[in-house]
């Protein structure tokens, strides 16, 4: 089976407060319809339902202070409580002592070593590149994994030919923001249907989503609500065309950010864990997961061979 992890920066599971919380607000009909009707909320999780389960995930792993993008997302990749371990949130880019965690092992550098393939799936434009090679900027937590393990970064070529997509899912910031009008565009229902297309061609597929995280630091609730309504028109187009009995889709995030709009700081909520395939696949997926709360989740490699036929054996979410 393959996995499909859908990282949506600066996501938290906030409360049923429209005047602050966009999640509260918005209209999002394929993931209310995956959550039993219910919206994305604190007080929905955990859920289960016919297709999908929602834990509550403690992004603050047991650590004073906000959490941070670097070890977030490090905590994500290599199922290291890395906050716990240098004794602090940090972020947004990893610093050295974050890096060697990445470097060190991660999903994508153990997904081939044990003959599977993996991919991030999304397209950088050429100032990226530009900017990593001239020392400008540095690579944060998920590019850093993805090279690290020897794997390449998708290019503008690779957007062009249908390899990859737009960190805004429809290609429109390539025209908007960055002049390229000859890029390739999609409706959200179509970037769906397209991140299906491209997730079937590897055991272990990544997306990463930062257009939240961007949102809660500026405070935008119209600008969050519209990012929010593409995502839910991607995830309609994605799960139509996705074959649950083949494979099984993750969605979580780092950090609270986007569902507090009173603050453009990161927030101490829960995240969520979002579970999307087969009862039977998000069963072997969650096996053996401890029922306390508050403990930090830990993703890392789990069983290559099991029925989710994609982690190598240590990989778990720990609630």
């Amino acid at each position: 089976m393959r996995l499909l992890f859908i990282f949506l920066d600066g996501i938290g599971l906030g409360a049923n407060s429209p005047e602050i919380n966009p999640l509260a607000r918005v209209d999002m009909p394929v993931m209310q319809s995956l959550l039993g009707g219910q919206k994305l909320l604190a007080a929905t999780a955990p859920f289960v339902g016919e297709r999908a389960a929602l834990l509550p995930l403690d992004a603050s792993l047991g650590v004073n202070g906000l959490p941070q993008s670097a070890t977030g997302q490090t905590v994500l990749l290599t199922g290291v409580n890395v906050p716990a371990e240098i004794g602090e949130h940090y972020g947004p880019k990893p610093n050295p002592a974050v890096a060697k965690y990445l470097l060190n092992g991660n999903l994508f550098s153990q997904l081939t070593k044990a003959g599977k393939t993996a991919a991030l799936l999304n397209g950088y434009p050429p100032r990226y590149f530009d900017g990593v090679d001239s020392g400008k900027r540095l690579y944060s937590a998920i590019p850093l994994a993805v090279t690290s393990a020897g794997l390449p970064l998708f290019t503008k070529d690779d957007l062009y030919a249908g390899r990859a997509l737009s960190a805004d899912f429809t290609g429109e910031g390539w025209h908007e923001m960055l002049g390229f009008t000859d890029a390739p565009t999609y409706t959200p229902i179509e970037a769906g249907k397209k991140l299906n297309e491209l997730a079937g061609q590897y055991d272990f597929s990544f997306f990463e989503y930062w257009a939240s995280d961007y949102a809660g630091h500026k405070q935008d609730m119209d600008w969050a609500i519209k990012q929010m309504e593409v995502f839910d028109g991607v995830l309609g187009g994605l799960i139509k065309n996705w074959n649950d009995d083949e494979g099984l889709i993750l969605v979580t995030s780092d950090h609270g950010n986007m569902e507090d709009l009173s603050t453009r700081r990161h927030t101490d909520a829960k995240v969520p864990g979002l579970l999307i395939g087969s009862s039977k696949a998000r069963a072997a997926f969650a096996s053996g997961l401890p029922s306390r709360t508050g403990v930090p989740p830990l993703l890392a490699a789990r069983t290559v061979n099991d029925l989710t036929g994609i982690y190598s054996s240590t990989l778990k979410i720990v609630i």
